[in-house]
C-alpha cells in the first residue's frame, strides 16, 4: 500500500518539492498538494506591482501545470486545523486528509490584533490572494475620491516598500491622495544599518511621505497615535508583526513560546518526526541568526536601496538588480518542468 505525504501551501520549499518531483518520481508514494489558490503569488513582486511596473499575471506561478508534472494530486482547499495524534488534517469545507508524512509550508500571518475594531477599513499585506484583490479597488476610490487617505501600519521592509509604492501608484494615477506611514518610536527598519535608515529616511521625504514615529491603534476614523493625534484613514494597510495561525495551538504538534512549530536542522517537527515544516510557519530551538543578509527594498519608482551588514547603496540600478533576481524566480518554476519521462525520450535514439 502507498505511504501518502500531504504538502500545505504552496510556499517557496513546496515549489522546489513539485520541480524535483517532476524531475524523478517517487515510487510508492501518493502526493498530495493543498493549497486555497492555483497561482502562487511572489511577495517580493508586490511593491512593484503596487507601483505599476509589473501585472498581475508576472508576479504569479502557476501551480497546475507543476503538480501535473509531479503528479501530484492539487486540492484547492484551505487547511483549517489538525491533529498531530491522528494524522489527521481537516480542509474549510469539512474534508478529512489522512497522511503518513505531512509537509507544512503556509507561512503565517499579519497580527493585527490592535486594529481590528478598523473593520472593512484594514488590509493586512497577508494573505497576498486578498491583498491582490482588494488593492486595486483601493485604488480605484483615491482615483475618484478627493483627498484620499491611506495609512500603512509597520516599519519593516514590508511596511516601508508597500508605503513608497502606494504612493507611486497614487502620483502615477494623478490623485491627490496622500500616505501616513506609522514607524513607532524604533524608527524605520529596525535592525539595519544606520546608513540604509537614512538613505530610505531621505527618499521617504522626497517621495512625500509622512512618516509618525509614534505606536499607533485602530480607530473608527483611522489609526490613533500614542501623544492622542489621529490620523484619518479611509483604508489602513498592515504590515505588522507576524503570529501563528490560531490551529497551530490545537494541532499537539511542539511550539515554541511564540506559537510557532519547533524543527530541527532537517525540519523536522521535535514531537512528531512524520510532520516536516519549513518557512515562516516554524523555528529551529538551536538555529542561530544570520550576522548579515542581503535586502533590495523597492523605493516607489524604479529605484531601490541595497542593504548588506554595514554596507549600503541606492539607485536606478539596485532596482533593476531586484528586477533581475524577482523576475529570475519566477522563470525558474514557470518553465515547463522537465520530467523524467521526457528525458528519456530525449535520450532515446
Amino acid at each position: 500500500m502507498n505511504k501518502r505525504l500531504v504538502l500545505v501551501g504552496a510556499g517557496h520549499a513546496h515549489l522546489s518539492v513539485l520541480r524535483t518531483l517532476a524531475a524523478q518520481r517517487t515510487a510508492g508514494v501518493d502526493v498530495v498538494l493543498i493549497t486555497p489558490c492555483p497561482q502562487h503569488h511572489y511577495s517580493g513582486m508586490l511593491p512593484g506591482w503596487v507601483a505599476g511596473h509589473h501585472t498581475q499575471a508576472q508576479c504569479q506561478i502557476d501551480i497546475l501545470p507543476l503538480a501535473r508534472a509531479a503528479g501530484v494530486r492539487l486540492v484547492l482547499d484551505q487547511m483549517v486545523s489538525m491533529d498531530a495524534a491522528r494524522r489527521c488534517i481537516v480542509l474549510a469545507r469539512g474534508q478529512q486528509i489522512e497522511y503518513d508524512l505531512l509537509s507544512l509550508n503556509v507561512g503565517c500571518e499579519t497580527d493585527t490584533s490592535w486594529l481590528e475594531i478598523l473593520g472593512d477599513k484594514l488590509l493586512p499585506v497577508k494573505p497576498l490572494d486578498n491583498f491582490f484583490a482588494k488593492w486595486l479597488q483601493i485604488l480605484a476610490q483615491a482615483k475618484t475620491q478627493r483627498g484620499y487617505r491611506l495609512v500603512v501600519v509597520g516599519a519593516g521592509v514590508a511596511g516601508v516598500e508597500m508605503a513608497l509604492a502606494a504612493q507611486q501608484a497614487f502620483d502615477t494615477a494623478g490623485t491627490d491622495g496622500r500616505v501616513d506611514l506609522i514607524a513607532s518610536e524604533s524608527g524605520l527598519l529596525p535592525g539595519h544599518a544606520k546608513s540604509v535608515r537614512a538613505r530610505v529616511q531621505r527618499y521617504a521625504a522626497r517621495a512625500g511621505l509622512r512618516l509618525h514615529y509614534l505606536h499607533g491603534v485602530g480607530s473608527e476614523e483611522g489609526v490613533m497615535l500614542s501623544d492622542g493625534s489621529l490620523v484619518p484613514a479611509d483604508h489602513v494597510i498592515a504590515a505588522t508583526g507576524a503570529r501563528p495561525a490560531v490551529w497551530l495551538a490545537l494541532s499537539k504538534l511542539a511550539v515554541d513560546a511564540q506559537g510557532y512549530i519547533l524543527v530541527d536542522k532537517y525540519q523536522r517537527s521535535l514531537s512528531h518526526p512524520n510532520v516536516f515544516a519549513a518557512g515562516d510557519v516554524c523555528a529551529q530551538k538551536d538555529n542561530r541568526p544570520r550576522l548579515r543578509s542581503l535586502n533590495l527594498l523597492a523605493c516607489g519608482p524604479r529605484y531601490a536601496v541595497a542593504s548588506w551588514g554595514r554596507w549600503s547603496a541606492e539607485g536606478q540600478w539596485v532596482w533593476r538588480w531586484k528586477d533581475w533576481i524577482d523576475r529570475r524566480f519566477i522563470r525558474k518554476f514557470s518553465a515547463a518542468p522537465h520530467t523524467e519521462a521526457t528525458r528519456m525520450m530525449e535520450h532515446t535514439p
